[in-house]
């Protein structure tokens, strides 16, 4: 017998991601940052250069001329030196799988070189590829449960709604994003694949009804897989209706006090706080076309001024200028749609205040 037909798998099953089983993911780091399983982590078998040469080999001379060349680009110190990287991960995280895009050859190179060290662990039958198609029919199959929607104008805190219940569905944290023209966070917005795959951890844990919040299709970078979109547009809801004070209280601390401390937290405190200066004058700027040139330069104004006062340590001065944007802006927006819809829009099981609408969504759920 072979060593390679000792080295051991798993199979690419849900419950590999329900249970947060540690994972080494040995594909490039080009094919990690487009998309990974959760919960992993990158030690790749060959760089992007690496793998690179190798493809140009595979193409030009087969596979036994591209693994002969593998075997030359990660020799040596080179191997020794990703061999150990798995070790350390391995010591730390004695249960972790490892995986490659079809759990063919490059786990099996790694686990093979750990076995040489002494080391056993499994690799995922079929790989990224299987896992990602499992977790895709999550989604799918996820299309067909009850859902409920949570609407309203912005402000009415929607997803704070949604993290209080255990059903809930919170799809801007799996995009990175907030959803709104101003929605963009310091952390880089997920990668589609990223989005699905986090969506689809979710969905694991959560057989029966779901509550989520009213979202456009699009979110950040990421869509809402059309099956899951149309299901959501179907979906009975509840609208939250607050006064527009409460709704600015709302905005003032996710939009301008949580985004400053996001910020600051990621890059310190002066690049944080231009940074963060960036991102809602860039955001002004994104809705220019809609806003007009008069409206986009006095809430352009305002915008500035309120900075001033901020750095002054008076946040509150954002009220100028977001009151406007909500009243002119946002609010006909969403009346509009609502209006369009009116013949067609799913049913309101409930429209009342926060609290109101928190109570009718937990007995949605019984």
């Amino acid at each position: 017998m072979t060593l390679a037909t000792m080295l051991t798998t798993t199979p690419s099953a849900l419950s590999v991601i329900s249970e947060e089983r540690p994972l080494i993911d040995v594909r490039a780091p080009v094919e990690f940052a487009q998309g990974a399983l959760p919960g992993a982590v990158n030690l790749p078998l060959m760089n992007d250069d690496e793998r690179h040469q190798v493809g140009i080999a595979y193409k030009q001379q087969g596979q036994a001329a591209a693994i002969a060349l593998g075997e030359r680009l990660v020799s040596g110190e080179t191997k020794q030196a990703r061999v150990a990287g798995w070790q350390a991960y391995l010591d730390e995280h004695p249960d972790a799988l490892i995986y490659c895009f079809r759990g063919g050859l490059r786990s099996q190179i790694a686990q093979q070189w750990l076995e040489e060290a002494g080391v056993s662990r499994p690799r995922l039958e079929g790989g990224w590829k299987a896992m990602r198609q499992a977790l895709c029919a999550r989604i799918e199959s996820a299309a067909r449960q009850p859902m409920l929607v949570v609407a309203g104008l912005t402000g009415c805190a929607k997803t704070t709604l949604i993290n209080q219940l255990d059903n809930g569905v919170d799809l801007e944290a799996y995009a990175h994003h907030k959803g709104s023209a101003f929605g963009r966070r310091p952390e880089e917005p997920a990668t589609q694949i990223n989005f699905e795959h986090a969506l689809a951890k979710r969905l694991i844990r959560l057989p029966e009804g779901l509550v989520i919040e009213d979202e456009s299709r699009q979110i950040g970078n990421a869509n809402i897989p059309l099956s899951f979109w149309r299901a959501l547009q179907q979906a009975p809801r509840v609208r939250i209706e607050m006064p527009l004070d409460w709704r600015l209280a709302q905005i003032q601390q996710d939009y301008i006090i949580d985004l400053e401390q996001a910020y600051i937290a990621r890059y310190g405190g002066e690049q944080g706080w231009a940074l963060m200066q960036k991102q809602l004058s860039s955001a002004l700027v994104r809705l220019g076309k809609r806003l007009g040139n008069a409206r986009l330069q006095r809430l352009q104004r305002l915008q500035t001024l309120a900075f001033r006062e901020h750095a002054q340590g008076n946040p509150q001065a954002h009220e100028a200028w977001l009151a406007p944007l909500l009243t002119e802006y946002y609010d006909p927006l969403y009346r509009y749609h609502l209006d369009k819809q009116r013949d067609t829009a799913p049913p309101e099981i409930h429209v009342g205040d926060w609290d109101s609408c928190l109570a009718a969504a937990r007995q949605w759920n019984r």
